[in-house]
């Protein structure tokens, strides 16, 4: 018996032998087939409107999130780390037109016709709105860049993250903490407010409301006065402001709604002592070309993170971007903004997110981008997520719009105090 065992030995040994060359062929082609599981491209579906009252916030972000591809796709991709390696990104967009019928169709076709393996929504919370439920319904993240809407958010819904842009329930803060703090100082008692009433602008008249009510300030809101997105004319609108009789006006709006605004204002020659809106900040070139700089001279506005340089640890610094903006779009008649920051921000996020996301499963990226929040600083500021998705960091200061003596515009950021760069001038000259 001893013999035989020792006869078998050489036999054993061989075909142990083999099998470890079976499962090391094996193990080889196993890897062979997880490389041929890389997709030869990135699929990133999204719309813009070159169109419509939309189209002037809607195209710098996508021209934002363009050059980030561009420039991804110049290094050879972006790594995905469920394939170890760079891997292309194709951009596959469609223009909505500013039209949400054709938008809600358009975000459709994205997810069931051409099977993008990331959904951008387009620029707004009016064109972003009939996204959120197609995307929920088709399981897949929408990847939210700038609609802010608070009731996007919910615990039941984990398909969607806003990226670039705080949720719109927290965009007044700094604007209502001035006037509970410094404004009853300043002589501000009277406060009217005029807010179109979409779900960016209407949440943030909802949360001045708030604001003003939890602060036992003694602030009075005499006139509160909701419009469609869509008013052209505010003559009729301002006179019955002026009839309240306010220390401070607040508009709420869009681009096109703050350019009416401040031209009716002018046009009627009637002068608030402190007049606020949100786009003269957001997007100052747009405004200031269709307004002129003595319609936005003593405006208050939110400072953006196109006007403020954050420390960033990841992706360009404000003036790298503004350069490589400069030499990509220099001559398009797209203006430089808050918005173009936020579609580059988008990119930076999901390129981050790629990096660490252990496949490109829907819910995988989800996590992936949650892994981020408190983490990420880019020149959007601190990105920084809630339990639901909605965006908590890159809060926007206070500030005035003032020119110098070359009757140039220059931001003076009033509030926090722990940012400020000069004293709020009021009432307005």
């Amino acid at each position: 018996m001893v013999g035989s065992s020792s006869n078998a030995g050489p036999w054993a040994l061989a075909r142990r032998a083999i099998a470890s060359l079976a499962v090391l062929a094996f193990a080889a082609l196993g890897g062979v087939a997880h490389a041929a599981q890389a997709p030869a491209e990135i699929k990133l579906g999204t719309l813009y409107a070159s169109a419509g009252p939309l189209a002037s916030i809607s195209m710098p972000v996508y021209d934002g999130l363009k050059l980030w591809i561009d420039q991804k796709n110049a290094e050879g991709g972006v790594f995905v780390k469920a394939f170890d390696k760079k891997i292309p990104i194709k951009l596959i967009s469609y223009d909505d037109q500013s039209n949400t019928a054709t938008a809600a169709t358009l975000y459709n076709q994205l997810i069931t016709q051409d099977k993008v393996d990331l959904l951008v929504a387009d620029s707004s919370s009016v064109l972003t709105s009939v996204g959120v439920p197609i995307a929920r319904d088709h399981k897949m993240l929408l990847i939210d860049q700038t609609g802010t809407g608070a009731t996007f958010f919910t615990k039941d819904n984990p398909y969607i993250v806003l990226i670039a842009d705080p949720v719109s329930s927290i965009w007044p803060k700094p604007l209502a903490d001035f006037l509970t703090h410094e404004g009853r100082k300043l002589g501000i008692k009277r406060v009217a407010m005029l807010y179109a009433t979409n779900d960016f602008t209407g949440t943030q008249a909802n949360a001045v409301r708030q604001f003003i009510k939890e602060s036992n300030s003694g602030l009075e809101l005499v006139y509160d006065q909701g419009v469609p997105t869509n008013t052209s004319n505010y003559t009729v609108l301002l006179n019955n402001i002026r009839a309240s009789n306010p220390d401070a006006v607040i508009h709420l709006g869009y681009a096109g709604n703050d350019i009416a605004f401040l031209r009716n204002v002018q046009d009627s020659g009637i002068e608030f002592k402190f007049l606020f809106s949100i786009y003269p900040g957001l997007e100052t070139d747009l405004l200031e070309k269709n307004v002129g700089t003595a319609g936005l001279n003593y405006v208050y506005t939110y400072v953006p993170s196109s006007e403020l340089t954050y420390k960033t640890n990841f992706g360009m610094t404000l003036p790298e971007y503004k350069k490589a903006w400069a030499d990509k779009y220099g001559d398009s008649r797209v203006e430089f903004g808050f918005n173009s920051v936020a579609g580059y921000t988008t990119g930076l996020v999901l390129e981050k997110a790629l990096s660490v996301a252990d496949s490109l499963d829907q819910l995988a990226l989800r996590k992936a981008i949650f892994s981020l929040s408190g983490k990420l600083k880019t020149l959007d500021g601190t990105f920084a997520l809630d339990a639901n998705g909605a965006q908590v960091g890159a809060i926007t200061p206070l500030g005035q719009l003032v020119a110098d003596k070359k009757n140039d515009l220059q931001f003076v950021t009033v509030w926090p105090k722990d940012v400020a760069t000069g004293q709020p001038i009021y009432p307005r000259p």
